[in-house]
């Protein structure tokens, strides 16, 4: 693991796009292009919001078992709250991953239309802070999600708008994630091979080891962003909207070398989801007689994301 070859995933500045809208989309989508992923620094989430986030989550996995697992909804596809230790897998995987989580979703005002697909939030007791600090990360994600989406929006030659009906009000979900220390032996790792499901994660907390990508040729490859610097990805969404113009690469967070197994790892990602009603239908755009449309079907955002939640075990068929 410690020979992991390094991906040569470009850091690019977000503040770039206010000076040159186009050269950035252009580089920004380039890297998505050839890698699935990109960097990003200057994205604009305060890291004051971002070390108070961090202390609240360390509180909230510090917490006593049954206290969490108070907080975790049977059935409930881990849409919020407390997903316990050992619960998800991967795609295809063979075990489970070494991981326990919590979600946190977008405040809805009372009667919402999207009420019916979207689970209310689920806030601990404690810590006492924790509501008011990720309702505002919450909303720091989704505007820095909504720049880069506008980027991507050029990169396609769209309206630099064109994702913004889509993602309105969208099933977007906060994760805080908790890898454990593991044994020596521990049967499988942190997060099995995988791709994502929404349009884009924006991810803080992959400046510790573990996070990996698949290269195009077979090779995993590491990704190691600069402090602060926020890794963004596309997800199966995206690539099935770009017809694999973008593609969702597969990545992984392997077990760190015996030394380091005595400590846990923490990182947030944020999945950008659209609507559950925006309907996933390829851009014209993207398909041509070199690439014909693999996805003549449409389907709406809640039910692609209904179809990939029983794969991974989360919700039962």
């Amino acid at each position: 693991m410690l020979d992991t070859p390094a991906a040569q995933v470009p850091t690019l500045s977000l503040a770039m796009q206010d000076s040159d809208p186009d050269g950035f989309a252009a580089a920004f989508g380039g890297s998505f292009e050839r890698y699935g992923f990109a960097v990003i620094a200057d994205h604009g989430i305060p890291q004051d919001l971002i070390d108070r986030a961090w202390a609240e989550t360390k509180l909230l996995f510090d917490l006593p078992e049954d206290e969490k697992r108070q907080y975790h909804v049977p059935g409930g596809g881990g849409a919020r709250g407390y997903t316990p230790f050992k619960t998800e897998i991967a795609k295809d995987a063979k075990v489970v991953d070494l991981k326990e989580f919590w979600h946190v979703g977008r405040e809805l005002a009372a009667g919402h239309r999207y009420a019916d697909q979207m689970a209310p939030n689920i806030w601990p007791d404690r810590p006492e802070g924790f509501k008011s600090v990720f309702v505002e990360l919450f909303a720091a994600f989704d505007a820095a999600g909504d720049r880069l989406l506008s980027a991507i929006a050029r990169h396609l030659g769209l309206a630099p708008d064109w994702f913004d009906p889509a993602v309105k009000d969208g099933n977007s979900v906060l994760r805080l994630l908790h890898y454990p220390p593991i044994p020596a032996d521990a049967e499988g790792v942190r997060a099995g091979a995988h791709e994502d499901i929404n349009l884009i994660t924006l991810l803080l907390g992959a400046e510790e080891a573990g996070l990996e990508l698949l290269g195009s040729d077979g090779e995993w490859l590491a990704i190691k962003p600069p402090e602060g610097a926020m890794v963004v990805n596309v997800g199966d969404m995206l690539q099935r909207l770009t017809n694999h113009v973008l593609p969702s690469t597969t990545h992984r967070v392997v077990n760190p070398p015996p030394e380091r197994r005595g400590h846990s790892r923490y990182s947030m990602p944020f999945f950008l989801h659209p609507a559950p009603d925006f309907l996933i239908e390829t851009l014209p755009g993207t398909v041509s007689a070199e690439r014909p449309n693999r996805y003549p079907t449409p389907i709406t955002a809640h039910d692609y994301l209904h179809e990939r939640l029983v794969e991974i075990g989360l919700v039962k068929a």
